[in-house]
């Protein structure tokens, strides 16, 4: 690498409220806030969707209204062609 011209990587927590997860990595995001990790200070940022809650990684399914919304696209453009 080239000197001066990448972001500084350092130790970040991100943790995912909802699940209650949190996880230590390396970032290049800043964050003004901090947490105490194995009695360490490291800077934290929250997210909103983490491998422990997103539906895909969880195999949880949501019940999608998808009959709402084709009624409402009908609605809007149409029916289909024939």
């Amino acid at each position: 690498m080239r000197a001066r011209i990448h972001p500084e990587s350092r130790p970040v927590v991100f943790r995912d409220r909802s699940a209650d997860v949190a996880f230590l990595t390396r970032s290049t995001a800043r964050s003004a806030r901090t947490i105490e990790w194995e009695d360490v200070t490291y800077p934290v940022i929250d997210v909103e969707v983490s491998p422990a809650s997103h539906p895909f990684y969880t195999g949880a399914s949501r019940v999608v209204d998808t009959a709402g919304r084709v009624e409402r696209f009908e609605r809007r453009y149409g029916r289909g062609r024939q």
